[in-house]
């Protein structure tokens, strides 16, 4: 995967970055899906109002927890811009469902006048 990125002409420091980003957005999206067990469970979840992520915990004994979590969403995305502004020939894509990848770079003359969500896989899958 690192040399498939640097073959689309990232360097290879950019690369690593592009993967711990992904690893980043993947935990991310695993627990926006949430989790639970006998006693709880518990997500991320963002206000309506403000778009800060909180921490939700839902006990079974209905004595609920709501606490505020650092927005770690926000910085991979602002990582990722900064990293792919330095190559306008290529494009990203963020796929949230936990099961795969989170994160895909392609080239842009790949999926120009396609709707990336159809077209994505085109692209470098970066994972762990």
């Amino acid at each position: 995967m690192i040399d498939r990125l640097v073959d689309l002409g990232l360097q290879r420091e950019e690369a690593f970055a592009l993967r711990r980003i992904s690893m980043t957005l993947h935990r991310w999206y695993e627990q926006e899906c949430g989790d639970g067990n006998n006693y709880a469970s518990w997500s991320i979840e963002r206000d309506e109002e403000t778009n800060k992520p909180y921490r939700c915990i839902y006990w079974h004994d209905g004595n609920n927890e709501k606490y505020s979590i650092a927005d770690r969403e926000k910085g991979a995305y602002k990582r990722l811009a900064k990293i792919l502004a330095n190559h306008p020939k290529l494009t990203s894509y963020c796929q949230t469902d936990p099961r795969g990848a989170s994160l895909y770079i392609l080239r842009v003359e790949d999926v120009e006048g396609q709707d990336i969500q159809q077209v994505y896989t085109r692209g470098v899958a970066v994972y762990k």
